[in-house]
């Protein structure tokens, strides 16, 4: 049977929101100087709509974003979503090569990015493009034409017209409400120039998201969320900023890198009261901070010592409760499987933790449990907005790949006809590519992934074909296999080692000195995130499937 659920508009939500926090901090760039309340928020969302009106964009046109988190990237991103465009969404680390083959294929009218990735593409490559505009201040960056730089130019005077006395809290009324099936977000998962997967999520898709963090995530009055994985990614756009600012909490925006010295300093001057992360980086705090002390040999002891265990393990829950900012009250994790001995101390220091699971064609959540119930190695368990199923003859004791339906499952994959109709089964069910078992109670165990995507550091879905398909055609290499060891990208390579090979060597050159020479093109090919840390040779062929697949599970 399915579930019946009536769901609110995200945009009625910040409605709500910015009629009673109107004076009230909303976005803000941590260590930079871009801050709205939630006032500014609404002039700069209507300078935007105007932007968009005079250059000719319709309700439905493609508006790309590419850039760092930032609050003027989330800004525009409203001003999307509230003029019924649709947002395309593209990771800044891609190749210049790849962030124009996905503005091409998205048909975007517009591309919203920094002026240093503006440097790494032409625009030219892009004809389809009215303009591009700079997120450091929205700035007109490049016009198509002279009459589009004069339109540009005349926003300021247009704007001074239309609202004479500044723009008031009643703008905030025409935001739309009635278009929860249209589509919202074309988000790209990969940036590869053949064949791009770009996930179409509509407004309801949102909606239930936002919906469902509301009530089982709340805020109080002061909350401040800290957003350090990528807006681009489903993952950091829903939980780090759209729920948060559509609640009224204040998003501030880590602009640089996720160092472990800029993530301690943003926590400490931030204190968010949530901590959305990757399990790398939880993994790094409590192996580096954590397991030295606890696994001293008196400490092993006490550690499981009644009365004293108790004594220690609450010294050590308030020195990582200080380090994540003093003021947590969820650490949610996703994107993999969380280490044993990691997730072992967080349950035996009770801290807030839970583990979700959840994909982008979900936008992004398929399940959840707040932490006081949450079940030990379980990924929670699914949402009132969709259900989950196993496809096995006994989903308890054998494990089956998982399957969605309801209203977070994508519309399907943009301009990919094939892809849509495979990913789906025939009675609607969205197939994950990942194999699980429920237990009695409906939480959910994931047991492996049938697909083979990697997880970055910070969040970045790795796939090894693409990386492995650019690899192959390098000099001497005949196929690859690429593998995550401790975070790293490594290469297998079977190399050729003919007389044919051979020739391809330098005088004087090895062939794994050939292969650094590889490893380099390779990299300069792509995204930062997928770069490879080394090549290995390997003395014969792949073991193959009888389809010639390669065997991955044999190679780590």
């Amino acid at each position: 049977m399915e579930k019946e659920l009536e769901t609110k508009h995200y945009l009625e939500y910040l409605q709500g929101t910015m009629r009673r926090r109107w004076n009230n901090l909303a976005l803000a760039d941590f260590d930079g100087t871009t801050r709205y309340n939630y006032s500014d928020l609404a002039r700069e969302i209507e300078r935007l709509h105007l932007t968009f009106e005079l250059l000719g964009v319709k309700p439905g046109d493609k508006i790309a974003l590419c850039g760092r988190n930032c609050a003027n990237w989330a800004t525009a991103f409203l001003a999307v979503m509230s003029y019924k465009a649709v947002a395309v969404s593209i990771l800044p680390d891609f190749t210049g090569e790849g962030i124009e083959g996905l503005v091409n294929h998205s048909e975007a009218v517009l591309l919203y990015t920094s002026s240093n990735i503006q440097k790494k593409i032409k625009a030219a490559n892009m004809p389809g493009l009215k303009a591009i505009v700079q997120l450091e201040d929205f700035a007109l960056g490049y016009a198509a034409d002279d009459k589009t730089k004069k339109t540009y130019a005349s926003v300021d005077a247009e704007m001074a017209k239309k609202f004479p006395d500044g723009v008031s809290v009643d703008v905030v009324d025409a935001y739309p409400t009635d278009n929860l099936n249209d589509l919202a977000i074309i988000n790209y998962t990969s940036g590869t120039t053949s064949a791009p997967k770009g996930v179409m999520l509509t407004n309801l898709n949102l909606a239930g998201n936002v919906d469902f963090a509301i009530h089982q995530i709340p805020h109080r009055p002061g909350d401040a969320e800290l957003s350090m994985l990528p807006i681009a990614h489903m993952f950091g756009l829903m939980f780090e900023f759209l729920y948060q600012c559509c609640d009224g909490a204040e998003t501030w925006f880590l602009t640089g890198a996720p160092t472990p010295t800029a993530l301690m300093k943003a926590f400490s001057e931030v204190h968010p009261f949530m901590i959305l992360t990757v399990p790398l980086v939880i993994e790094k705090i409590i192996k580096k901070k954590v397991l030295p002390v606890i696994n001293k040999p008196l400490m092993k002891i006490l550690w499981h010592t009644p009365g004293i265990r108790r004594i220690i393990r609450k010294k050590v829950k308030e020195g990582l409760m200080q380090a994540f900012g003093g003021k947590l009250r969820f650490l949610i994790i996703g994107g993999a499987a969380l280490n044993g001995e990691v997730e072992q101390v967080l349950k035996d220091i009770e801290f807030c933790y839970c583990v979700g699971y959840g994909m982008t064609e979900c936008a992004p959540l398929i399940s959840y449990e707040h932490w006081s119930k949450f079940k030990f190695h379980s990924c929670g368990k699914d949402l009132p907005q969709c259900r989950v199923r196993i496809d096995s003859d006994d989903p308890i004791r054998h494990d089956g790949e998982i399957q969605v339906k309801g209203v977070n499952v994508m519309k399907g994959y943009y301009k990919n006809e094939e892809a849509t109709k495979a990913v789906f089964t025939e009675d609607g069910w969205m197939r994950t590519g990942d194999l699980g078992v429920l237990d009695e109670e409906g939480n959910i165990f994931i047991k492996g992934r049938s697909k083979n995507m990697i997880l970055g550091a910070s969040g970045q879905n790795i796939y090894p074909e693409e990386i492995e398909d650019k690899l192959n055609s390098l000099p001497c290499v005949i196929e690859s296999v690429v593998v995550d060891r401790d975070h790293k990208l490594v290469a297998l390579v079977y190399p050729d080692t003919t007389p044919d090979g051979k020739k391809l060597l330098a005088e004087g050159q090895t062939l794994e000195q050939l292969m650094e020479v590889n490893r380099q093109a390779l990299n300069a090919m792509m995204p930062a995130y997928s770069k490879v840390t080394a090549i290995e040779l390997v003395d014969k062929e792949f073991e193959k499937t009888p389809k010639r697949s390669i065997k991955r599970f044999m190679y780590k």
